[in-house]
């Protein structure tokens, strides 16, 4: 453990000297008209240039009068060959007068990024955002609330869909045991229904709309049109396919060329599921996405086997079947856990360098503050893990005697392992949290 924790020591402080920091979320570079701009006449359409390629996103950009009336016409669109650069035509023959632009538009990461800016055409006073006219820019507080609970509940579905390595690799046994079938169960109903949740409360998230809006067509369809509506359809289709290979990877007896052939299947799945939720996060943000997006699957992955694991090794431990014996079942997860310890310490080293803007965001941002927190949260894991792996080689395995010396060593592992499932949560919820915080501030 302390060859790693050094390796990683070493590891991180490469990468501070060597990496380039990650984007935040989608920024306005420039407008046409620029804000505060006093036209003689007026223009035939209002033009945005982003940070970053977003894509067509309708009703991104709304132009309205001092009266707040829609004066833009026609959806948006891209004006030029610059793919940052989006626009919407204006109704023609307009009056002098102020006009406010409001925009609203989701960045890679899925996160919104909402503001307003003024123009006025002719001799008369310029109102902004802060005048007369209001701009919508702020996120209801009730959909961020949902929207973050539902990613926590998606990333505890996934942890539970782990578990299946847990099955297959340290308990074959747990193929006949509806306790542990129902774990896997579950964790794949909690992602599908989230899917759909995360889907339906994406519109009033982007919108700054509030519960009421979840059904509005309109705003499904635009979810439906953007890059993130798709992943979140395919997510939706990779644990389907999961749901409907868990029968046969969990069937006793089954050919070596058949369950080879599902569990090559059940890896394929996996993997677009884990995809889904890292080509939706802050990695996508970074300018050598490649980089965060296989940090973050590798972390993501880690995370699961680990969670997952240790879910289905609590059953084990509380709930054997008759005559099974957890001492070769813990044995060999500390193998797979220790392994797993090592990917989500290393990826997560990477991702925390090339999400982050600088080194300062870790204590003058709430990101910052979210990271600290994980990590203080992974590092009581770490400490409650070598307690479990301590009881594992010498209670259980019968060096040190048996009988009372094992039973007293078996009900540590529980203890250990009971606390180290609900850190696990705990530490979800963090992650959940980071996902709707911009890296930035």
């Amino acid at each position: 453990m302390k060859r790693a924790l050094a390796l990683l020591a070493l590891l991180a402080g490469w990468l501070l000297v060597s990496a380039t920091p990650a984007s935040a979320h989608v920024e306005i570079v420039s407008s046409a008209p620029g804000d505060g701009a006093r036209l003689s006449a007026a223009p035939s359409l209002v033009s945005v240039t982003l940070s970053e390629n977003v894509g067509i996103q309708p009703g991104s950009i709304k132009v309205v009068d001092l009266g707040g009336r829609q004066v833009d016409s026609g959806p948006v669109f891209q004006p030029g060959d610059v793919a940052e650069q989006v626009a919407v035509r204006l109704r023609p023959g307009l009056p002098d007068g102020s006009y406010l632009v409001e925009y609203a538009f989701v960045s890679a990461d899925s996160h919104p990024v909402r503001g307003t800016f003024a123009f006025v055409v002719g001799t008369g006073p310029l109102v902004t955002s802060a005048g007369a006219v209001s701009a919508a820019t702020g996120t209801d507080a009730a959909v961020s609330t949902l929207s973050t609970a539902v990613r926590w509940l998606a990333y505890l579905g996934v942890v539970l869909l782990g578990g299946l390595a847990f099955v297959l690799l340290c308990r074959p046994a747990a193929r006949t045991d509806p306790r542990a079938r129902r774990l896997l169960h579950w964790g794949a109903g909690l992602v599908a229904v989230t899917t759909v949740a995360t889907f339906v409360l994406q519109g009033p998230y982007a919108a700054g709309r509030n519960l009421e809006a979840v059904f509005d067509t309109g705003l499904l369809a635009d979810t439906w049109r953007v890059a993130y509506g798709k992943l979140l359809l395919l997510r939706l289709a990779g644990v389907g396919a999961l749901a409907v290979l868990l029968p046969g990877l969990l069937r006793p007896r089954l050919p070596d060329r058949l369950r080879a052939r599902y569990e090559n299947l059940a890896i394929v799945s996996g993997f677009v599921v884990l995809l889904t939720f890292s080509a939706t996060g802050h990695p996508v943000t970074d300018p050598i996405m490649f980089v965060s997006i296989t940090a973050d699957l590798v972390h993501f992955g880690a995370i699961a086997l680990w969670a997952g694991g240790l879910t289905q090794l609590a059953l084990t431990l509380y709930r054997p079947l008759p005559g099974e014996d957890p001492v070769p079942v813990a044995a060999r997860f500390s193998r797979l856990a220790a392994g797993s310890v090592g990917a989500i310490a290393l990826s997560g080293a990477v991702l925390a360098v090339r999400i982050m803007p600088s080194l300062s965001t870790l204590w003058s941002t709430e990101f910052g503050l979210l990271v600290l927190l994980k990590l203080a949260g992974f590092a009581a894991l770490l400490a409650v893990a070598s307690r479990s792996r301590r009881a594992v080689h010498e209670g259980l395995t019968g060096t040190r005697g048996a009988g009372a010396t094992k039973t007293a060593s078996l009900h540590r592992l529980r203890v250990a392992v009971t606390v180290e499932v609900l850190l696990s949560a705990v530490v979800l919820a963090l992650a959940a949290l980071l996902t709707v915080t911009p890296p930035g501030g």
